[in-house]
């Protein structure tokens, strides 16, 4: 068990999810995205307007396969 107080803080926090979004603005290095949920998010990465793309941390990981996406709200 580590014994710095901060690092084992660290370790209780969970990783960023990777989220599906469509990317609907680009300019330069920086994309505009939006969530299926209709939540907005800035990213850096490649892509072009209408891409669906997986994203993490703020950073555009790659193009996501273009299939029908089913949101179910338990």
């Amino acid at each position: 068990m580590s014994t710095n107080l901060f690092t084992a803080f660290v370790a209780l926090l969970p990783s960023y999810p990777l989220q599906l979004a469509t990317i609907t603005a680009i300019e330069g290095e920086v994309a505009q995205l939006v969530l299926p949920g209709g939540g907005v998010l800035t990213a850096r990465g490649a892509g072009a307007v209408g891409d669906q793309v997986f994203v993490r941390d703020g950073v555009i990981e790659g193009q996501a396969p273009d299939m029908p996406f089913v949101q179910v709200e338990i």
